[in-house]
């Protein structure tokens, strides 16, 4: 009976709602099953190599490598309990040369793990990808706004004044960061190889013993054979491995993904923080179809800003999972890593897909609003500023603990003016104070405190970083 899945049934988000169509293929089942048989052949090739089976066999297994049919599998399932030996049972069904030597020698995880590994692979360059194209994005960005002056924020209280572009080029150092991990475990990934039940390779070793009944070519052993699928499967196994590759890989590749999408939850967060009214300075672009709210029309929501919050948390979640799945895998494995790994790449790189590609969107089109920076540095710039009096008055003689309590004091007293609305009284209350003025010229004090371009190298860092990133990105 032919399986349906409609929206009459539950469906995940990241089957139609959440991710691409390219990672989407990646984790299908078809993907799956069809990187189980080419695993199939290449390790057919190799005992054809050695005498064990005949091209002809080899052939036929090559022949029906694409024709993958899920139904029938799925049939076979229900009896025997068991995916991969029912997606044998199906190859074989296929190959009447070729079926009865396939999976010859081998355990379940030789096929299975050694085909995550390729996906994984797969993955996690179309995440690297992903991401080089949001970091294209950023790069002339932090440029363009290397020298606009916004006031800085700590405690989400006002701060010395920063520029729009360094504070860019913030989440441009923590996405290379993101970047050259994401690389560094791509690079590394391994798959089991072909060691067998508990990763010794007896059985391969066992078929590969000479004997007078079975033909052999030149005299391989077990490693010899297994360099040999590697090789033609384009991966590198691990050394030594139990029935599975060691699954601290699985927790590595993981933590990788939940430090990006840290970065950009760390991103989205400050853009909704900033598009709230009371700041106003970014913005996401909002369509002129777009609906921000059922109830109040006039809603303008940061929805995909929110959208990235919202998985980035699902992925955090997920490290612990592969953590267990590793701690957990005791003496030469067992199978309670099995079910959860099913859910946990996909949901891992679907999300972060999905992540990084509204990231890059947001990024691209961001709204910003100058008039309200502006107007956030001309209303909070004169406080930040008076650590340029403090200091400028230490330097012709004044105290500077004594310094700090002027400047303390009064501004506390002008800040209340400041929340009801009125102008910023601060200036003169510092100018005309005789203790700051007899180091200080009055026309100095009001200089000192236009905070617009107290912004140091800021300007020079933001833009040696998108150099960098254009670097690491490949661009000349």
């Amino acid at each position: 009976m032919s399986e349906q899945y409609t929206h009459q049934t539950y469906l995940s988000p990241f089957t139609w709602r959440y991710g691409s169509t390219e990672m989407r293929h990646i984790w299908s089942e078809v993907h799956k099953r069809q990187l189980w048989r080419r695993l199939w052949v290449a390790l057919a090739e190799a005992q054809q190599q050695v005498g064990l089976v005949t091209q002809a066999q080899v052939d036929d297994l090559r022949a029906h490598t694409e024709m993958v049919d899920i139904d029938r599998a799925h049939q076979i399932e229900a009896e025997i309990h068991h995916d991969l030996m029912a997606e044998i049972k199906t190859f074989a069904e296929q190959c009447p040369v070729g079926g009865g030597i396939i999976h010859l020698g081998a355990t379940s995880m030789d096929i299975e793990d050694n085909a995550d590994a390729l996906r994984l692979r797969e993955s996690t360059t179309l995440i690297l990808t992903r991401l080089t194209t949001l970091l294209a994005e950023l790069a002339p960005q932090i440029e363009r706004w290397a020298n606009t002056p916004v006031i800085g924020f700590t405690h989400l209280q006002p701060a010395e004044p920063t520029t729009l572009g360094y504070r860019l080029a913030q989440y441009g150092l923590d996405l290379l960061t993101d970047f050259a991990e994401l690389r560094r475990v791509r690079d590394g990934i391994k798959g089991k190889g072909f060691k067998g039940a508990v990763g010794t390779s007896a059985s391969y070793e066992e078929l590969l013993t000479s004997s007078n009944e079975v033909p052999r070519g030149e005299d391989w052993n077990a490693a010899q054979l297994e360099a040999y699928i590697m090789k033609a499967i384009g991966l590198e196994a691990f050394p030594v491995a139990t029935q599975t590759y060691p699954r601290k890989q699985d927790w590595l590749i993981i933590n990788a993904l939940a430090g990006l999408a840290g970065s950009l939850y760390k991103f989205a967060f400050d853009l909704r923080l900033l598009q709230a009214p009371s700041l106003g300075e970014w913005g996401e672009p909002f369509g002129r179809q777009q609906v921000g709210s059922s109830a109040m029309p006039f809603k303008r929501n940061p929805i995909n800003a929110e959208n990235i919050n919202s998985l980035a948390r699902l992925v955090v979640s997920l490290p612990r999972i592969a953590w267990d799945n590793a701690a957990h895998s005791l003496l030469e494995r067992t199978l309670d890593d099995s079910a959860n790994r099913r859910e946990m790449f996909p949901t891992a790189f679907l999300a972060t897909d999905e992540i990084l590609r509204r990231a890059t969107r947001l990024i691209s089109d961001m709204q910003v609003d100058e008039a309200a920076m502006a107007r956030n540095l001309e209303k909070y710039g004169t406080f930040a500023a008076t650590e340029r009096v403090l200091m400028t008055a230490v330097k012709f003689g004044a105290d500077r603990q004594e310094m700090h309590e002027i400047i303390r004091q009064h501004s506390l007293a002008a800040w209340p003016e400041v929340v009801a609305g009125r102008p910023n009284p601060l200036p003169e209350y510092l100018s005309t104070d005789d203790r700051v003025t007899r180091y200080l010229d009055p026309a100095q004090v009001v200089t000192l405190l236009d905070a617009s371009n107290y912004v140091g190298d800021a300007p020079e860092r933001a833009r040696q970083l998108a150099v960098q990133i254009r670097l690491e990105m490949g661009e000349r």
